[in-house]
């Protein structure tokens, strides 16, 4: 312990040599590691083998270990030091994480970019080693917009703007029309969203051309199914919450009957009983979309997922703030909605964020019942015999997309995290 106190304080006087010292350890192991996987080269080959294998690991710790001073005054290498390095263990794991990037970056690289083929406008234009960007250039109007007719595209896009306009509103609007914003995202929304889905998309009015929701495809019919289902699953969902928590004995065993059936079965059954089965049942001459369909079951499935999580939240108040609000003459809906409901919602922000991101994860799972979200649409482009042999752009291409949503998702959720937060 004397030992290690004294290395410190030569470390502190000597804060310059130790640097270098272990940046230059540092170096040497990304130096030989990337000889020794990219150029067949090894610096220590006078080693045997099994000690040569692991120098990159050993010089790279030693480095690290040189480097990390307490308080150094110097606040990047401070925060670098309690980040990855604040023993030998993190340290161990840090240089692995490391040489592993170095070890995957090159290969990716060259697939990617390198080696990839972006210009031309079939398959034989790909003769490079690396992804064929082509087939995502060639393919991407589908990927967008499915089977939709190239000229009536336009109504896709204006359909959009327009529902990406109204769902900007709440940022605007003067703060004493806040409290009407859960009125309007919850009923007005999407009132509107529909209206124009039906109008504008659908079409057979106004001059407009009809198109089926079989033409319905690509990236623009995942936005619609995860858009409703969002809105409609989130008001249900807390509906049912307070339901299973209520002292009525038929209220509560109904809410949870149907929130125990619907986490208790498969999506994909529950699509494709919505899909075949339901119509089964209904009577001769009714008929009830197939996408509606689906988006009423995915609604319903995701509703009980999202009952739970606000359960959570409402189990984690504590029993004086109901007895305060119900001493100030509150009812129960004014009770819930206005002191309730806004604590336990604030506190479950990160699983509700989960829940809409499994949601949104799991629209791919109507291509079961044969509508064609971004990832049908990739599963029939990769069996055209034109393009067989490029299914892994495709699925890296969808991967990206879903990335790109699911990461605004969660970074926006953090945002609401921040901005209600409260000291407890």
């Amino acid at each position: 312990m004397k030992n290690a106190n004294l290395f410190k304080t030569q470390q502190r006087k000597n804060l310059n040599n130790f640097l270098i010292l272990g940046a230059s350890f540092f170096l040497l192991a990304i130096l030989d590691f990337s000889l020794n996987n990219f150029q067949d080269k090894n610096i220590t080959f006078f080693l045997p083998g099994f000690i040569s294998f692991f120098t990159p690991l050993i010089f790279g710790m030693i480095g690290l270990y040189l480097i990390r001073i307490d308080f150094s005054g110097i606040k990047q290498l401070d925060n670098l030091n309690k980040n990855i390095n604040t023993n030998n263990f993190n340290a161990a794991l840090s240089i692995s994480i490391i040489l592993l990037i170095i070890f995957s970056a090159a290969p990716l690289l060259n697939w990617f970019i390198l080696e990839a083929t972006f210009v031309g406008d079939s398959k034989e234009a790909c003769t490079g080693d690396g992804a064929c960007w082509v087939y995502i250039k060639t393919w991407f109007n589908r990927f967008i917009y499915g089977m939709y007719p190239n000229a009536e595209q336009w109504r896709v896009n204006l359909t959009f703007i327009v529902v990406l306009a109204f769902s900007s509103l709440g940022f605007f609007v003067p703060m004493k029309l806040k409290k009407y914003l859960t009125l309007y995202y919850t009923i007005f929304l999407p009132i509107i969203s529909f209206i124009l889905i039906y109008y504008l998309i659908s079409g057979g009015q106004f001059g407009l051309e009809w198109v089926e929701t079989g033409a319905w495809g690509g990236l623009s019919l995942t936005f619609i199914v995860a858009f409703f289902s969002l809105i409609f699953c989130f008001p249900i969902g807390m509906m049912l919450a307070l339901g299973r928590r209520s002292d009525l004995a038929v209220v509560k065993y109904s809410s949870m009957s149907f929130i125990e059936f619907w986490r208790g079965v498969p999506l994909i059954t529950v699509l494709f009983m919505s899909a075949v089965m339901f119509p089964m049942f209904l009577p001769d001459g009714t008929y009830v979309d197939k996408l509606v369909r689906v988006i009423v079951a995915i609604t319903l499935f995701e509703a009980a997922y999202t009952a739970e999580v606000i359960r959570g939240g409402l189990q984690a108040l504590p029993r004086g703030q109901y007895d305060a609000a119900k001493s100030l003459g509150m009812g129960y809906w004014r009770l819930h909605l206005l002191v309730i409901l806004p604590q336990a919602l604030k506190l479950v922000i990160p699983g509700i964020a989960n829940t809409f991101l499994a949601l949104v994860k799991d629209t791919p799972l109507i291509f079961v019942v044969g509508l064609l979200e971004l990832v049908g649409m990739l599963n029939l482009a990769k069996t055209n015999p034109k393009w067989l042999g490029f299914s892994m752009e495709g699925y890296v291409f969808a991967g990206i997309i879903f990335w790109i949503i699911c990461y605004s998702m969660s970074k926006y959720s953090q945002h609401l995290e921040l901005k209600f937060k409260t000291d407890r």
